[in-house]
């Protein structure tokens, strides 16, 4: 029936129209006859339903109250100032109580008896090597030294003055900077990638 309604409706309209101006009589019965407000349509553009949601009643504002808030924010900035400034503790140096119980002690997953073998024979052998280098090193040392004892004793006969500057302290040879031999060579043109962060750093605001 609302249907049919609406429909006669529209038609009166498109006929009113041809005629002329539409009236606020023919509106409003157009506008009643509708289904719900909630269809539009190009005809009722300028028509809507009145909202009928009750005001938002406004609260009353005690001025004794407010002027108690304020004055509480007042002392409390006021204690702030007078505070000294907190320093901002560096927890790089400060190690942290799970890691200070004594009881902590990783457990160790036992070794099979072939693999303490391997192990045992693998450090003796490697002592040995130790032992061997050591050895050779030395014994380099010392005939290096006999060799430069016996050089200087050598320019001292033939020259007393060149003795004398060559028993002198060499400036210039600190500081001594020296390679090292790596574990692995480098690798040309190798790009090292870019590793994860995680950013778990304190933000502390004064």
């Amino acid at each position: 029936m609302l249907a049919q309604a609406a429909a006669s409706g529209v038609l009166s309209l498109l006929r009113c129209r041809a005629r002329g101006p539409l009236c606020s009589s023919q509106l409003t019965c157009y506008v009643q006859g509708r289904e719900n407000h909630w269809q539009s349509s190009l005809l009722a553009l300028g028509a809507a339903l009145p909202m009928r949601a009750e005001p938002r009643k406004k609260k009353r504002v005690d001025p004794r109250r407010e002027q108690a808030i304020k004055d509480r924010m007042r002392k409390k900035l006021k204690k702030l100032e007078r505070a000294p400034q907190e320093l901002i503790p560096i927890e790089d140096f400060i190690t942290p109580f799970k890691y200070m119980d004594e009881k902590r002690v990783r457990a160790t997953s036992p070794l099979s008896f072939e693999e303490s073998e391997r192990r045992f024979l693998l450090m003796k052998k490697w002592s040995v090597y130790k032992q061997q280098q050591r050895t050779a090193e030395m014994e380099t040392i010392q005939s290096l030294l006999k060799a430069q004892e016996q050089a200087l004793s050598e320019l001292r006969l033939e020259s007393e003055e060149l003795y004398q500057a060559a028993i002198q302290r060499d400036d210039d040879l600190f500081p001594f900077e020296r390679e090292e031999p790596m574990h692995t060579p480098p690798l040309p043109n190798y790009e090292a990638p870019e590793g994860k962060c995680n950013d778990v750093t304190r933000v502390y605001t004064q």
